[in-house]
């Protein structure tokens, strides 16, 4: 039987689904109380606990293999969304400082943004070596393990 405050956490986490006790889910086994109850099968209720433990995997996204080209347009449209950057000027070999005439603080908050976008951290170190959106692309590119 399960410790009070472990049935508790468990009702809370799934309060329809989960079993109080397996021995009381069984067919004709006698409750503490000494009802009879006729429970589940032990195979159902061996599915259902795997049921149960499936809430608890990490459940990652069908989204598709990520590609140069695809890096490389999620980085434009990222650059497209701020507001800093002039439209006719942005390309990927545009330069931050010298073509778009960002200061320090624009690149920070860009790198920010392809950070949240890609969803990994880029160390400072080498955040301060992404001056165009082709070196983002390439350091994205080197860090997911993209070729071609």
């Amino acid at each position: 039987a399960y410790s009070v405050p472990l049935r508790a956490y468990w009702s809370q986490l799934f309060p329809a689904t989960v079993p109080l006790s397996p021995i009381s889910r069984h067919p004709n086994i006698q409750t503490s109380q000494g009802e009879e109850t006729p429970g589940l099968c032990s195979q159902t209720w061996r599915s259902h606990r795997c049921l149960e433990r499936s809430h608890l995997c990490r459940q990652y996204n069908d989204s598709p293999p990520l590609t140069l080209e695809g890096i490389k347009d999620r980085v434009l449209y990222v650059l497209k969304l701020y507001d800093k950057i002039d439209s006719e000027k942005r390309s990927v070999n545009s330069h931050f400082m010298k073509d778009q005439g960002l200061n320090n603080l624009d690149q920070v908050e860009i790198i920010m943004a392809m950070e949240d976008k890609f969803g990994f951290e880029i160390p400072a170190i080498d955040s301060e070596k992404l001056l165009c959106p082709q070196e983002i692309v390439d350091h994205i590119a080197d860090k997911k393990d993209v070729c071609g």
